[in-house]
């Protein structure tokens, strides 16, 4: 039996190309261009995915969603969000209500094919084990384990997304980003108290750490010059904003990439910010990003300032032992300087 989709959106030439996009795998459509017509659809009919928009007069896509997940013969559906919004309050809505999938126009084919088949799979298995009362241990845990690498990965690209667009507003490049997560991961491998699973967590999340920065003024953002006292306070709120975008996630990146952002700026002695947190109460995944920041910043130009050169910055970073970072991690970025460079010179 072939899959029902349901593609909602108040642009008609929005759902011919998914439904061209999609017909090769036979899937059948129905489609509603707003979401009163879309809510009356699901109540006379069965769908195996909602591919929605956000976008629409009357009722919009959230709303059609928060109603969907409370209604009890509906809540299982999978809903799909196909949008062109691509703001981080948009995505984070989206997810917090119920959403499977955050998919942004204009889109790969084949991007929504598999996410498409992947997420009709997941909920047909749903169904199945739900309708049976399937209990075999095995097939759960294999079910399990590929349903969260699935979500991982979906939450490795959201984070790619963000950080380009954290890019796009700052003097900050992906090279920066790139090397931060580098370091971060290095020092995670030589911590005698991390795992592997635990470092490529760090690997992943790290780019997120400035992703409160979408939140500054561009006059401050990229101020060249010294900032002012005020605008200095303003420039440490991005730290509890990410917070504020981040602090719903439930996922294990996601998660890690709120903690991250949200502490990376705490010293060891305790006069960091924006909580003023000291020493092991600091995170261990913000005290490693914490450390990768500030080397790649110190040596790398800025709008507000000139490179330092690898001598001072090191001397910087060992000089600061104890005070703004974790002795522990300045021991081993000192003992292990030249795979650091390595990476530097990459």
């Amino acid at each position: 039996m072939s899959s029902k989709i349901l593609i909602v959106d108040d642009v008609v030439d929005n759902i011919q190309v998914a439904m061209s996009i999609l017909k090769e795998d036979n899937y059948e459509f129905s489609y509603a261009q707003s979401g009163e017509e879309a809510l009356t659809l699901l109540g006379n009919n069965s769908f195996d995915l909602i591919l929605l928009d956000i976008m629409m007069p009357g009722i919009d896509g959230f709303e059609v969603c928060k109603r969907v997940k409370q209604d009890p013969l509906l809540m299982d559906i999978p809903v799909v969000f196909l949008t062109a919004k691509v703001d981080i309050d948009s995505i984070s809505e989206a997810f917090s209500i119920g959403g499977v999938d955050y998919i942004t126009k204009p889109f790969n084919s084949d991007e929504l094919l598999v996410r498409v088949k992947t997420h009709i799979k997941l909920y047909k298995s749903q169904k199945l084990l739900k309708e049976h009362n399937l209990t075999l241990e095995t097939k759960i845990h294999y079910e399990h384990k590929r349903i969260t690498n699935e979500l991982e990965e979906s939450q490795k690209e959201m984070i790619f997304i963000l950080s380009e667009l954290v890019e796009s507003i700052s003097d900050e490049t992906g090279k920066h980003i790139k090397r931060v997560s580098d370091f971060s991961y290095l020092l995670a491998t030589l911590h005698n108290a991390i795992n592997d699973a635990d470092a490529e967590v760090i690997y992943y999340a790290a780019p997120m750490h400035d992703i409160g920065k979408i939140a500054i003024p561009e006059n401050i953002l990229n101020k060249n010059g010294p900032l002012s006292e005020d605008e200095f306070k303003i420039m440490k709120t991005h730290t509890s904003k990410a917070h504020e975008y981040l602090g719903f996630a439930k996922r294990k990146i996601m998660k890690a990439a709120d903690v991250i952002a949200y502490e990376h700026h705490e010293k060891w002695n305790g006069k960091g910010y924006p909580r003023g947190i000291k020493g092991e109460n600091i995170h261990i995944f913000a005290r490693i990003v914490a450390l990768a920041d500030v080397f790649d910043a110190l040596t790398h130009k800025r709008i507000y300032k000139d490179a330092w050169s690898i001598d001072d910055a090191v001397k910087y970073i060992i000089d600061h032992k104890g005070i703004q970072f974790d002795p522990y991690l300045v021991e081993l970025f000192e003992q292990n300087l030249d795979e650091f460079l390595k990476i530097y010179n990459h």
